[in-house]
């Protein structure tokens, strides 16, 4: 089979494996659908942990496809079902996975990200995932572009489920990339009355109308924009959905009273420690929360939204490239071009 592997920092290599070999206990799953997520550029632009030329890694997690083969002790999958695949997997054992949070797990391990994932041809899905129900059935009119992209729209629920957002809340997204719309298009789901994307680049606050009509884009006079149009309110809810330090500063400065602010953009190991006025914190009795995956209840949830047509995500996707053009798809994707990139495997 054709895949994708990651040797090191910029070393994405497309080439011939062999097809992977189930236990009576695994899923085969051929992939029709793979999206390239930040996480996925990140990783190529810096290596990771355990990736090198000795252990090269197939990458991509936000994936979908048709069920190849099953194993005799699995139930329930038959080949040929189509399939949304949640890459996140846990002990099994610990309280977080008890809790149905084995994406909190101390022993985490996710497809694309330490096991061999979507960015090949076929993927094996371990007896943990199996188990578990990672492989989501997928209904016929959901396309597998729509379902691969659910896995980010998971850890965005993730996010805005920490906000507790309130009818005519008035939201702010920092953040203007396909995570930031997400996290917008959610806010609106929730009630939102007002939904504010700041970013700094102009093609992607341009974008916001495209998504959403109601969608208010604003560029680096955020804050007073925001003052001015809640009348001095301030944001209910703040959401940082970029790895920018000032924006979890600046953040503090925008909520409301009783605000409640996410900070969902992970920072780079070099500028994770960010000077805070925890006297704003104090003082407008402010709660702050970070978020990170997504729980497979999420998951299941989040494709639910797709299904029933209450969240559009085609509208997220701006380009489809071929495996065999993969590079080009990184290329693309790393010049933030666009919002979701989608590797189509035919």
């Amino acid at each position: 089979m054709l895949g994708a592997r990651l040797y090191g920092k910029e070393d994405l290599r497309l080439e011939e494996m062999e097809i992977p070999q189930i236990s009576e206990e695994e899923v085969l799953v051929k992939i029709k659908s793979a999206a390239i997520c930040g996480t996925d550029v990140r990783m190529y632009n810096n290596g990771a942990n355990g990736i090198d030329v000795e252990h090269p890694l197939v990458i991509g997690h936000e994936m979908a496809g048709v069920i190849e083969k099953v194993g005799k002790r699995v139930p329930f999958y038959k080949e040929g079902m189509r399939v949304a695949v949640a890459p996140n997997m846990g002990c099994g054992l610990c309280d977080d996975c008890i809790s149905g949070n084995g994406h909190m797990c101390r022993d985490y391990r996710a497809l694309g990200i330490s096991l061999d994932g979507g960015f090949a041809e076929y993927v094996k899905i371990p007896a943990a995932a199996v188990r578990s129900g990672n492989i989501v059935p997928l209904a016929d009119h959901v396309s597998y572009a729509e379902a691969a992209i659910t896995e980010a729209l998971s850890c965005v629920y993730n996010g805005i489920s920490q906000c507790h957002i309130r009818p005519g809340d008035a939201v702010v997204v920092i953040g203007a990339g396909p995570i930031g719309m997400m996290h917008a298009m959610l806010a609106k789901m929730s009630g939102a009355g007002k939904v504010f994307v700041s970013d700094i680049a102009q093609n992607r606050l341009e974008a916001c109308k495209d998504i959403d009509p109601s969608f208010i884009p604003v560029g680096a006079d955020v804050a007073e924009v925001v003052e001015k149009m809640t009348g001095g309110h301030g944001a209910d809810v703040v959401i940082t959905a970029c790895p920018v330090p000032s924006a979890q500063q600046n953040a503090l400065k925008m909520a409301a009273n009783y605000g409640r602010i996410c900070f969902f953009g992970g920072l780079p190991a070099d500028r994770q420690e960010v000077p805070l006025n925890s006297n704003l914190i104090h003082y407008k009795q402010l709660i702050v929360t970070g978020s990170t995956r997504a729980s497979l209840k999420q998951f299941k949830e989040s494709l639910g939204f797709v299904t029933d047509g209450i969240l559009d995500v085609k509208k997220l996707i701006t380009r489809h490239f071929p495996l065999s053009e993969i590079q080009q798809g990184f290329e693309y994707a790393k010049a933030a071009n666009g919002l979701k990139n989608i590797i189509d495997m035919d």
